[in-house]
């Protein structure tokens, strides 16, 4: 997947094309942590691209990474642009920035279910040391608006009855669990987000994507969908790990983008917004059969046996995820990619 890819072409302009009025991002700093991850570089290359096209100007973003190596590489389209300023920063530790920052987006996290077996503490901290420190930068820098990338897994354990979830319902979460440790953080950033808000006067704006998928995904980060993508793109053969009955609903990348600058531009303070797609619920099983069936002429197959996880994956045990997604209705954004498109634009950005 090169970042210059026409997939990731076609996206950033859909994106550009969804929102009516980006007005408020010229001559604004945005601050993006995590700036080189899956979900949140489409942001940056949405912001880099209004400035390029004209639509925005003077819009600098500082994108705080870990890897600047890795950063520089996701965004070589903008080497020596004076639009993009990566800063090499540990969220856990306070982050000193001289001039104005007028948005900051939290999207920081680990993510992948592969490290909350062997890496629990780091897993928790960006999502509640990082976020007090980027908090108490907002206050600093009376920053005009504080995005915080919640999760879906907020939710725990959720009764069928209550399924599409909405955002006021939650399940159950075993906080002595260890995979909890991202759940319960999350939580946490999110209250802190209100609390910040409450007694500081931040503007706080949340989202909680849903099972997001595209262009740029971490194809070993140990998710089952992303081993299914790893599979086609090898073309090999899928080699189910379980029995396939836990129901997913899948939201294709450019879709959340759209989503998340909806929440950002037009959300309510101290809101949170489920962010997935309701109509691209799709059992596991189902998923590997739709993506064996992208490219017929391979004959890759779907093979059914169990297979024990290791490698400190430590499974769900969440049988059915699919958010009510009204609240942002409201904002107007709907997901516009089906499963079926979704996930064959994804497979041919892999390939190109």
């Amino acid at each position: 997947m090169k970042a210059n890819s026409p997939v990731i072409r076609e996206d950033i302009d859909f994106i550009i094309g969804s929102i009516d009025d980006w007005s408020p991002f010229s001559g604004a700093t945005v601050l993006v942590s995590g700036a080189s991850g899956f979900i949140p570089a489409y942001m940056v290359e949405v912001l880099l691209a209004l400035n390029e096209r004209g639509i925005c100007r003077n819009t600098e973003v500082i994108g705080v990474v870990r890897n600047i190596e890795k950063a520089r590489s996701r965004f070589a389209d903008y080497a020596g642009s004076s639009d993009l300023r990566l800063i090499a920063h540990d969220v856990n530790m306070p982050l000193v920035h001289p001039g104005k920052v007028d948005f900051i987006v939290h999207a920081a996290s680990q993510a992948s279910p592969k490290y909350y077996g062997t890496d629990p503490v780091g897993t928790l901290s960006a999502n509640v040391i990082g976020t007090y420190n980027l908090l108490e930068l907002a206050r600093k820098k009376n920053t005009r608006d504080f995005l915080f990338f919640s999760s879906g897994e907020v939710y725990g354990e959720v009764d069928e009855s209550r399924m599409p979830i909405k955002e006021e319902w939650y399940g159950y979460v075993d906080p002595v669990n260890v995979r909890s440790c991202y759940a319960e953080s999350k939580r946490m950033g999110e209250t802190m987000c209100v609390s910040w808000s409450h007694q500081f006067g931040i503007p706080v704006k949340i989202v909680r994507p849903f099972h997001t998928y595209g262009p740029g995904m971490n194809l070993g980060d140990g998710r089952v969908f992303a081993d299914f993508i790893a599979d086609v793109v090898q073309g090999r053969d899928i080699v189910m790990k379980s029995d396939g009955s836990a129901l997913r609903a899948f939201c294709y990348l450019s879709d959340a983008t759209v989503g998340f600058f909806k929440v950002l531009l037009n959300g309510g303070n101290c809101e949170a917004y489920n962010v997935g797609n309701d109509k691209g619920e799709v059992s596991i099983l189902q998923l590997a059969s739709i993506l064996v069936g992208l490219s017929p002429a391979r004959g890759l197959k779907v093979i059914r046996q169990e297979i024990p996880s290791g490698g400190g994956y430590l499974r769900s045990r969440i049988s059915r995820a699919c958010p009510d997604i009204s609240k942002i209705r409201g904002l107007g954004w709907e997901p516009r990619y089906t499963v079926e498109e979704g996930f064959a634009r994804t497979v041919r950005s892999f390939l190109q």
